[in-house]
């Protein structure tokens, strides 16, 4: 994975934080001097939006390394191509050079200074067609412009803004974080259960050869059973939110993709009921190997059960096929 990849992630990141709501990576010759965009609202360019330049030396950057990436950003925001960003942070994998440092610092003598070098750094590099000579307008729109945009970020800071996206352990490893305890399921069924709750109904009313539609109707046995299913889906939305801070987008899916087709076999085989059916595929779901799977270190037998309920809550699975539905 590039360092290009790496910043994304980390931009990506402030998605989930609310700030930014669209990020992009531009890549090839025309790219503008837009490297990794993160954009503010759903108004794009319009709406406010930051960049982040990523640069590969096996030095500490220098101003001379700079020059054109800004006399860019002056260039096109003075064509309209896009408005100057809020903030342009320069990323280098060997970190920015004193000199430089100095100059993002001081933006009048970063102004002065991309001044006096657009000529030689600038002036023929901005595009591979045109000489882009400073005068007239774009002086004026040079002098106007804020520099004060322009900062960097360290390497150090990038890692520990990226130790706290759901990318830092698939790359680096160092396990994941401790999982928060899962809490017992409210007292009151919530919305998002209705189906799965709706199915182990069924199975119940399958088992008891009479219609059940609420837990009064159940023995102490079975109103025993139907809490710890409650349970087991709850660990299961436990763990899907957890995922959804630790690891890539995606993760998560594919442990409940892997639960499926592990355990769809034996919720097609023949069974007495469908409560036998539904107790039959949970326990073989609690068996099932998720080594590949990066929640492995954080998955419980209960996590693997309640994906099973979680799967019955879309009909992925059925404890009672439909032209048996009590």
């Amino acid at each position: 994975m590039s360092s290009k990849d790496l910043i994304k992630q980390c931009v990506l990141s402030k998605i989930r934080s609310a700030i930014y709501i669209r990020v992009e990576r531009y890549t090839g010759a025309g790219d503008q001097g837009v490297d990794i965009a993160g954009f503010i609202s759903d108004r794009g360019w319009e709406g406010g939006w930051d960049n982040y330049q990523c640069k590969h030396y096996d030095r500490p950057l220098a101003p001379s390394d700079v020059w054109v990436e800004i006399g860019k950003i002056i260039y096109y925001s003075y064509k309209n191509e896009y408005p100057p960003p809020r903030k342009y942070y320069f990323i280098a994998s060997r970190g920015v050079g004193t000199k430089l440092g100095k100059l993002l610092e001081s933006p009048e003598k970063l102004k002065e200074e991309t001044r006096n070098n657009w000529g030689k750094y600038c002036q023929t590099q901005i595009t591979e067609t045109n000489s882009i000579s400073l005068e007239d307008d774009l002086l004026a729109w040079l002098e106007a412009f804020n520099f004060s945009v322009f900062s960097t970020k360290s390497v150090v800071d990038l890692i520990n803004e990226h130790a706290k996206t759901p990318f830092h352990s698939v790359r680096f490893g160092g396990g994941l974080p401790p999982r928060p305890n899962v809490n017992p399921p409210p007292e009151e069924h919530e919305v998002v259960e209705s189906r799965y709750i709706q199915q182990l109904f069924n199975a119940y009313s399958d088992n008891l050869e009479r219609s059940v539609n609420c837990v009064s109707e159940l023995s102490s046995q079975l109103s025993c059973d139907f809490l710890r299913q409650r349970e087991r889906f709850y660990h299961a939305e436990s763990l899907r939110n957890f995922a959804r801070d630790t690891v890539p987008d995606g993760t998560f899916e594919s442990l409940q993709d892997e639960i499926f087709y592990a355990v769809i076999d034996i919720c097609e085989n023949e069974h007495k009921d469908g409560l036998a059916r539904m107790k039959a595929t949970i326990s073989h779901a609690a068996t099932v190997p998720v080594g590949s799977n990066p929640l492995k270190s954080a998955l419980r037998v209960q996590d693997q059960q309640g994906i099973c309920h979680q799967l019955a809550n879309k009909d992925r699975l059925l404890w009672v096929p439909t032209d048996e539905e009590v």
